[in-house]
């Protein structure tokens, strides 16, 4: 009797162990998250050491290479601890984690029709839809919203351009308008989509930092006249760099008036419309075409969990459908790369799905007015000291202020400076910003895990180092 062949890339223990490994890894990394950190821990000696090693020709015990593993991600900077304020981060919520080992454990490709998957990944997108209050026949789940903002503008191209996706512009001049403080996927949606850098109309804003209305209509009346086709106006729904929210409504009233695309690039804020202290700023979101969303942001799940919707699917299908001899229509639907960018799929949308349905959409609404608070209550503490300066109240969650300390001849090099150090310090993490040529710390609150002690601490410590650093 012939023996059967041993099973290629087996470990040193059965799968049981380690998963109960790597269970006992992932509990304590959770507990480890909902505190704060007194400072980052450097890389050790271990970890300096397996920097070192080249490519491995032997197998290492799966616990060892597990605990390593564990090692390098606790000495990494990771967004989800409670007192890290740079940038726009995600929390890590637990439920989304256990969503991705799920979905990457089955190892579905939604690049076409995965039966059930699909079906969720529909029910994800309509449910996103509703939460944010926009009024989506599809869309798809994406890496983020770079590629949200390609594939909406891939769209609007199409519908400006008929044709432009096989012929590419043919001579023809388009534009697309927007507030100056647009996020730089926007520019390089253009750049990818052939309509170049310089078609990007980075637009006049009001006090409020929002794109004016009136700036934008002039723009396009103005190219039109020249020749020149619109392709979209994006409005942006919480900028990157201060939170502003251009004024959707007005925007909608220019669009309908001339047949231009209205997309909606709410990649950080969006949520935040579901919560009434704030959805009065996002009127007119129902009247756009389209809209991105990242839920890895504001909705706290885990990288990567990005979502582009749309109100007329098919605008996708005009974009992006094709036939190929490996990829048949075997149904009358099309498959999901007819609508999206990507081929490769992973299974997102359960992260979304699996959230909404074990805490309920206004668990979501609550943790996000705790951080609209919580970016109030850093703005009112900053008015309290003398040797801080706000930039202005906080539309969203974004709160820039600076350290002014009597006798500081550069504060630009001051703040920029004290950004490093409180980095280098570690007990919060917080990243500059150059706004208006003055240079800012630039906390976020996208946090769940965030308090209020954590808020005030952020700013005893920005006092305690600035203050050193001016000696």
């Amino acid at each position: 009797m012939t023996e059967e062949p041993e099973r290629p890339l087996q470990l040193d223990a059965s799968r049981a162990e380690a998963l109960a490994r790597a269970v006992e890894l992932i509990a304590h990394a959770w507990r480890s998250m909902d505190h704060f950190r007194p400072e980052e821990p450097p890389l050790d000696d271990r970890v300096l050491a397996l920097l070192k090693d080249h490519l491995p020709e032997a197998p290492s015990p799966v616990r060892e290479v597990l605990d390593d593993a564990a090692r390098i991600l606790d000495e990494s900077i990771a967004q989800p601890r409670p007192r890290y304020f740079a940038f726009i981060g995600s929390s890590g919520l637990e439920i989304g984690a256990i969503a991705d080992f799920l979905a990457h454990t089955y190892d579905i490709n939604l690049a076409v029709y995965a039966a059930a998957a699909t079906e969720i990944e529909r029910q994800a997108v309509s449910w996103m839809g509703e939460f944010v209050g926009f009024p989506a026949t599809g869309g798809a789940f994406t890496s983020g919203g770079t590629v949200s903002n390609i594939t909406a503008l891939a769209a609007a191209r199409e519908r400006a351009l008929p044709g432009s996706r096989a012929d590419g512009l043919a001579g023809r001049r388009p534009a697309l308008y927007c507030s100056a403080e647009v996020h730089y996927s926007v520019v390089r949606a253009a750049e990818l989509l052939g309509l170049g850098s310089a078609a990007v109309r980075a637009l006049p804003q009001d006090e409020e930092r929002r794109v004016r209305p009136d700036a934008v209509a002039d723009a396009i009346d103005a190219d039109v006249a020249a020749g020149v086709t619109p392709i979209a106006v994006v409005a942006t729904a919480g900028t990157t760099l201060t939170g502003a929210v251009d004024p959707i409504d007005a925007l909608a009233d220019v669009c309908a008036d001339r047949g231009v695309w209205l997309h909606v690039d709410g990649a950080y804020g969006l949520p935040a419309a579901t919560v009434p202290s704030v959805a009065p700023l996002f009127e007119g979101l129902d009247r756009a075409d389209s809209c991105s969303v990242d839920a890895h942001k504001w909705l706290y799940l885990p990288k990567a969990c990005g979502v582009v919707l749309v109100r007329r699917q098919e605008e996708l299908g005009v974009a992006f459908s094709h036939e190929q001899g490996y990829l048949p229509h075997q149904r009358h639907e099309l498959h999901a790369v007819d609508f999206t960018l990507e081929y490769s799929r992973p299974f997102r949308a359960l992260k979304v799905w699996l959230a909404f349905r074990a805490y309920g959409a206004p668990a979501f609404r609550t943790a996000i007015e705790q951080n609209l608070r919580q970016a109030r209550l850093l703005y009112e503490e900053v008015l309290k000291h003398d040797d801080l300066e706000p930039l202005a109240p906080p539309p969203l969650s974004i709160v820039p202020f600076r350290h002014v300390p009597e006798g500081a001849r550069d504060l630009n090099a001051h703040n920029f400076e004290l950004a490093r150090a409180l980095q280098v310090d570690g007990r919060v993490y917080v990243a500059s910003a150059l706004i208006d040529d003055r240079v800012y710390l630039r906390p976020c609150f996208v946090n769940y895990r965030t308090t209020e002690e954590d808020v005030l601490a952020l700013v005893d410590i920005a006092r305690e180092v600035g203050e050193k650093l001016a000696g």
